[in-house]
């Protein structure tokens, strides 16, 4: 329901501003490969120094990638809020941003690094994978702002990601992973530490 500042704000023509941050936790001995494809996105978005196209592109892989998977989610959680200034969207942008780049094991190497002679052929593959998407956008979009620790929810919010990236309303895209790289592992304990605003589906 709109507030009465929300009624005024839009009866005086101010751009409204929605940030919001999704987490996603899937688990299963399959998942794995969904690291693949989130690393390519990373590297993308790299190689083209965060460009908006390029970051659209990547949030609907991504968007693709955890629906491909829908059989693997385990819980879910989402937080935001509207604005209708422009630099104090930036500001949670930049906040939310900050946050989840510090979670546990959400740092990508995109250095290549030398194989050492007792590296091991096979890496350990991690059974548990949590995506973090941040997005900024004008206008307003109701599959987004509502609870999302629901499956259908959270498959009509992804779902709406991708429609709003062909509306060019996105002012801002970041996604961030855990684990981040082949090879490392994160335990239902880690979880519950790093991540405790999870709720189960």
């Amino acid at each position: 329901m709109m507030s009465i500042t929300d009624r005024f704000n839009q009866f005086v023509g101010k751009t409204r501003y929605v940030v919001s941050r999704i987490f996603i936790h899937l688990q299963g001995n399959e998942v794995a490969p969904l690291l693949g494809i989130l690393n390519q996105n990373a590297r993308m978005a790299v190689d083209t120094d965060g460009d908006m196209e390029v970051m659209g592109e990547c949030l609907v892989n991504t968007c693709e990638g955890i629906l491909q998977y829908k059989t693997y989610w385990q819980s879910a959680s989402n937080e935001g809020d509207v604005f209708w200034n422009e630099a104090d969207a930036g500001d949670f942008v930049t906040e939310l941003f900050t946050d989840s780049g510090q979670r546990y094991l959400s740092q990508p190497d995109f250095e290549e690094e030398e194989v050492a002679e007792n590296t091991p052929l096979s890496l350990p593959v991690t059974d548990n994978i949590i995506v973090m998407i941040i997005v900024a956008f004008e206008g307003e979009l109701s599959e987004l702002e509502t609870d999302l620790a629901d499956m259908e929810a959270l498959t009509d919010a992804l779902k709406a990601l991708i429609n709003l990236n062909y509306k060019q309303n996105y002012r801002a895209i970041a996604i961030h992973f855990s684990p981040a790289r082949l090879g490392e592992r994160l335990t239902s304990d880690q979880i519950i530490i790093n991540f405790p605003e999870l709720i189960p589906l």
